[in-house]
């Protein structure tokens, strides 16, 4: 469709809109999930991070466990200096987390799925 084309609808080769009225799809988020073989810290993560993705993002997500033993090539540029380590790629901003992903809130907020409250200033 081109720009000129006044005649299509507004939403015409856009694959995210949906039916007149309905809300837009919700953002799948991209997760790569980088472990150090399956010792206890990393079998931890992985059981974290996909409790609070099936709970928090059923079906809009793709999550990839990343061995860096057995495939450290895929490390490249990803700048990993320790394990776990997730990384979310999608929806942008993209962020890194590392630890076994037990501190919930902390894992919410890095997938931006929860905002936490400022606390005021203090005044001195």
């Amino acid at each position: 469709m081109s720009a000129l084309d006044d005649d299509a609808p507004p939403d015409a080769g856009d694959p995210a809109a949906t039916a007149e009225g309905a809300a837009p799809a919700p953002e799948r988020y991209v997760l790569r999930l980088y472990v150090t073989g399956m010792t206890p810290r990393s079998c931890q993560a992985i059981r974290n991070l996909q409790t609070i993705c099936d709970e928090r993002l059923a079906g809009r997500y793709d999550l990839d466990v990343i061995d860096i033993y057995q495939q450290p090539i895929l490390t490249i540029g990803e700048q990993i200096i320790a394990a776990p380590t997730l990384i979310k790629k999608l929806p942008l901003p993209m962020r890194r987390l590392v630890g076994d992903m037990s501190d919930r809130d902390r894992v919410l907020v890095g997938l931006d799925l929860l905002t936490l409250p400022i606390p005021p200033k203090q005044e001195r």
